[in-house]
């Protein structure tokens, strides 16, 4: 999609993919926290770009770890997808007392947990077309995906329902693609440039801060959404919570900057609104 972005808006442009394989990808049945957590899918793509085989990057905005690496610049982020979750296999109204539902992240475990304190869940990962078959073949009752990967895939007739994000608030840069290039090369940055959505670069950008002002400093369940802006104005939507649901800090900000959104509302929600308090929080403690 994005080479065929950026030779529409440059024609004549060359684009050679080159495909990196990550660790992510080599441990489809491992649990994301135990191999790498957000950046397993990034890291070795990002070398690709830093060694020279590669000049920019396409990332789901929401691999994305917090903190950019050195030498490598966030240069676009295209016009954003659905950033919803949703569900296939069965509406969440109709899921049984008891339902198991499959899905690998802490933060929709959480959330779900909360609405339906009653659910079972078990661990999923694997392709999309793996995924989907579980609950499709009735392994599972219900399986958790992001509505932008069945968009993209064609799939959208297999999803049962789409979670409004106040529902189910998404994973910071969920629905987004993010394009990174060198920081010392700015022919590519223009040219990546061009495909660069700022409405959603906002977005993506105050997601982000908020997820460098708590996110790398505790492990529980951390959501950031922020909707399309309106005019200057960005209202910014977050929440920690304890992994099983029963405890969940939520909160919502409007700002114009996005950096400072961000940060500020992640100090409001770990400062003011109890989001320390949860036991799995824990500040990170940096040697001088």
């Amino acid at each position: 999609m994005v080479s065929g972005w950026i030779r529409a808006a440059a024609p004549g442009t060359e684009v050679e993919l080159v495909i990196v394989r990550t660790e992510g990808d080599r441990k489809p049945d491992e649990p994301l926290e135990r191999i790498g957590g957000r950046g397993v899918f990034t890291k070795e793509v990002e070398v690709a770009v830093l060694d020279g085989r590669a000049d920019a990057a396409v990332h789901s905005a929401k691999d994305l770890p917090s903190i950019t690496p050195p030498g490598v610049v966030l240069a676009a982020v295209p016009p954003r997808a659905d950033p919803r979750d949703g569900l296939v296999g069965r509406r969440l109204s109709d899921l049984p007392p008891g339902g198991v539902v499959a899905t690998g992240s802490a933060r929709r475990r959480a959330q779900l947990a909360n609405l339906r304190p009653d659910l079972t869940f078990v661990e999923l990962r694997g392709n999309m077309g793996t995924r989907v078959r579980r609950a499709e073949e009735g392994a599972v009752h219900a399986v958790v995906v992001a509505v932008a990967a069945l968009d993209r895939l064609g799939w959208r007739e297999r999803l049962c329902e789409a979670l409004s994000p106040l529902v189910m608030l998404p994973q910071a840069g969920q629905g987004a693609l993010a394009l990174e290039c060198r920081a010392d090369d700015p022919g590519t940055a223009a040219l990546l440039g061009l495909v660069d959505d700022p409405d959603a670069h906002r977005t993506v950008d105050a997601e982000r801060a908020l997820l460098a002002e708590i996110g790398g400093s505790c492990t529980v369940p951390v959501a950031a959404w922020a909707e399309p802006p309106t005019g200057d104005q960005l209202r910014l939507h977050a929440l920690v919570a304890t992994g099983d649901g029963r405890v969940m800090v939520r909160a919502h900000r409007t700002g114009v900057d996005p950096a400072e959104l961000g940060r500020a509302l992640g100090r409001h929600l770990i400062d003011e609104c109890g989001g320390s308090l949860i036991e799995e929080w824990r500040p990170v403690v940096v040697d001088s």
